[in-house]
């Protein structure tokens, strides 16, 4: 359903749906795409630098020869544009929940910027809930790219909350090949989320920060499964 109508903030609606989880909308605003989530802003397509910082930081310190890569979220294709422009990934694999955002990539505004991506034989794109695939699924990854929320404590649906849990995290793991790599964006660094994630036994745990314009940086909270 495109609605197409001009807001007061100057941002157009492009599409509006409510799903299983609640209202996603798609905006533009000039140039700028954006999606909100229940009315929580939740990125759009004017930057982009944290979203591939996300990819390039799980490829630079994992250690398997061809890596597989889980991408959770969507989002504006950010980071799988970015990763499938890098050819060492074998296989990127992406869990969307919500169909409205699948959509707008392999039909709508947003195919502009992973078009190529999604024609690419190493990506595949579940509409499934991340949470729900990690639980349910055997396969495991060399990385997982997490980017489904504003961050650990910035969730977008309370059900989400159950990620950074104990229990999420250890299923994390387990669908981390040996050695594998965690990664995980932030709207702020979390010195209390870094603690979570050396209790859920992973090791080599750090935050690079990204900064922006204004306010705190944005970060990737980084994690090694031990060998």
């Amino acid at each position: 359903m495109s609605l197409l109508d001009a807001e007061p903030t100057g941002a157009v609606t492009l599409d509006r749906r409510i799903g299983p989880h609640g209202e996603v909308v798609l905006r533009r605003r000039g140039k700028t795409y954006e999606i909100i989530a229940n009315g929580c802003f939740l990125m759009d397509t004017s930057d982009g630098r944290s979203e591939r910082l996300l990819i390039d930081a799980a490829l630079r310190q994992t250690t398997a020869t061809a890596p597989s890569v889980l991408i959770g979220g969507l989002g504006v294709g950010f980071s799988l544009a970015h990763a499938a422009a890098q050819p060492r990934w074998s296989r990127i694999v992406v869990a969307e929940r919500e169909d409205a955002v699948i959509d707008w990539h392999r039909t709508g505004p947003l195919q502009a910027f992973t078009g190529a991506a999604l024609a690419d034989r190493r990506v595949r794109v579940l509409h499934t809930d991340l949470n729900d695939h990690l639980y349910t699924t055997t396969t495991r990854y060399d990385a997982l790219c997490l980017d489904i929320d504003n961050g650990p404590h910035w969730t977008v649906t309370d059900d989400n909350h159950s990620l950074y849990s104990p229990a999420g995290l250890a299923a994390c793991r387990t669908r981390l090949s040996p050695g594998g790599i965690l990664a995980i964006w932030s709207a702020q660094p979390s010195p209390a989320f870094e603690q979570a994630l050396r209790r859920a036994g992973f090791e080599e745990v750090h935050t690079e920060e990204i900064p922006v314009s204004r306010g705190v940086p944005d970060a990737i909270h980084l994690a090694r499964n031990p060998t």
